[in-house]
């Protein structure tokens, strides 16, 4: 993708996700998104089928971004016997959601939540699965592993939403505390570690 190209399939995230705050996903029309974004028609097709693969494309460069990000993080796991580790990949989400990145804190308190939400957890159950259950981290003789999978993410997104709902008074630090000591009795050392 060229520059020109990259400018303005930024100008129709900015567009959109102003919009969203506004209002209702349901009420959104191409149209809004067009004039918002101060573009044609056709440009817009060009980047977009339709309104819902923009929202597809919006969550996945939101979510996919700060993800693989954490993904890439050295050690890449949090291990039990470390309760101060800096480099749990969940205190990283927590300092990208903190810096803002891309308006996202707009987008989980605003009315279109659930959608912003089903795309975090989504991605979350990414993350777990690579960082921890391919790692041998969760591990119960009792649960099934995507059941673990689930209650971690799910866990997760009611932190972030709570962490939220409280004005972010918190640190990612102190979030990350609260989180670990939640799911900290699913989680066994790796077996290598």
């Amino acid at each position: 993708m060229d520059r020109r190209q990259r400018k303005t399939r930024e100008a129709i995230f900015a567009a959109f996700t102003a919009l969203l705050a506004e209002k209702d996903y349901g009420q959104l029309t191409v149209q809004d998104i067009i004039d918002k974004a101060d573009i044609g028609r056709t440009t817009f097709y060009a980047h977009f089928e339709t309104k819902d693969f923009l929202l597809k494309d919006l969550c996945e460069e939101l979510f996919g971004h700060i993800i693989d990000t954490a993904m890439g993080l050295p050690g890449g796991y949090y291990h039990c016997s470390c309760a101060n580790s800096t480099d749990s990949v969940f205190l990283h989400l927590l300092r990208h959601l903190q810096e803002n990145d891309r308006n996202i804190l707009e987008l989980l308190s605003s009315q279109n939540n659930e959608i912003f939400i089903r795309y975090f957890k989504s991605n979350l159950k990414k993350l777990i699965i690579t960082q921890y259950a391919d790692k041998g981290v969760l591990k119960n003789d009792k649960l099934p592993q995507d059941y673990l999978v689930d209650h971690i993410s799910s866990s997760f997104v009611e932190t972030v939403e709570w962490w939220i709902s409280r004005k972010m008074k918190e640190s990612p630090e102190q979030m990350t505390q609260y989180f670990l000591a939640v799911i900290e009795p699913v989680l066994q050392k790796p077996e290598n570690g």
